[in-house]
């Protein structure tokens, strides 16, 4: 008999997260994929948004970077064009950081922005932040009466099934991007009571620092759109209330 044993077969690595850049400048397209796969991530390149949608629908993507100007189907096109069908967090580049275009890109579905010449750490923060939401699993909330099994939370037509992670209004399911379910629990869990943009910005985007509060007003313009504008009301001067 043998006196060696054999040792177990290690783990498998876990795949790469994938990154698909869509970016029209060559020189910020090569620096930015450099960097990201420096820090062990796959990347995909495109140069123009319908090579990039033509590639987002080829496979199958962790995160979307896209640039707000691109030749053909520019960044808000393309990124109203992946929220037609996928749920995909999506990270608007915007050159100037201009109003326009970053409002533009959320009101588009984008779940945040980073403004060119991009930071790489503020980059790869930002990402892993958007992962780290699409990621996200909520617990089973406690039914107010302990003896009562746990299950949907109702609110009009409105259910919200927090450990499925589905939204139905009417019967009928909703698709919400990652951010916006996020926001949706962090409502609903707090249901009359006030929540600052910033505690949103600390809790639903995951941001430890001081982020731009549009992000926050206009995934809540979208969410109203879904699940109906008069579930969500605007306390002027502190932020939003879930309304019980």
């Amino acid at each position: 008999m043998s006196d060696f044993v054999s040792a177990p077969a290690p783990a498998p690595a876990p795949a790469p997260v994938t990154v698909l850049l869509v970016e029209d400048d060559e020189v910020i397209r090569r620096s930015v994929a450099m960097a990201l796969e420096r820090y062990g991530y796959h990347v995909l390149v495109a140069a123009d948004g319908l090579t990039g949608l033509e590639l987002f629908r080829e496979g199958r993507h962790d995160l979307v970077l896209l640039d707000v100007m691109l030749p053909g189907l520019d960044g808000i096109g393309l990124c109203r064009r992946i929220r037609e069908t996928a749920s995909d967090p999506i990270l608007m580049m915007s050159a100037r950081g201009d109003a326009l275009d970053v409002v533009s890109g959320l009101e588009a579905g984008a779940d945040d922005y980073v403004v060119k010449p991009v930071d790489t750490a503020v980059l790869v923060a930002r990402i892993r932040s958007l992962l780290r939401r699409a990621a996200f699993v909520a617990p089973a909330p406690e039914p107010a009466d302990p003896a009562a099994p746990a299950g949907p939370l109702l609110f009009g037509d409105l259910s919200l099934d927090p450990a499925a992670l589905e939204v139905r209004r009417g019967g009928e399911r909703i698709a919400l991007a990652p951010t916006e379910l996020r926001l949706l629990l962090q409502f609903a869990a707090h249901p009359g009571i006030v929540l600052d943009r910033q505690t949103l910005l600390r809790e639903v985007w995951d941001y430890g620092w001081d982020g731009d509060t549009r992000v926050v007003d206009l995934c809540v313009q979208r969410l109203r759109k879904k699940v109906g504008a008069e579930r969500v009301e605007t306390v002027r001067g502190f932020g939003y209330k879930w309304k019980r």
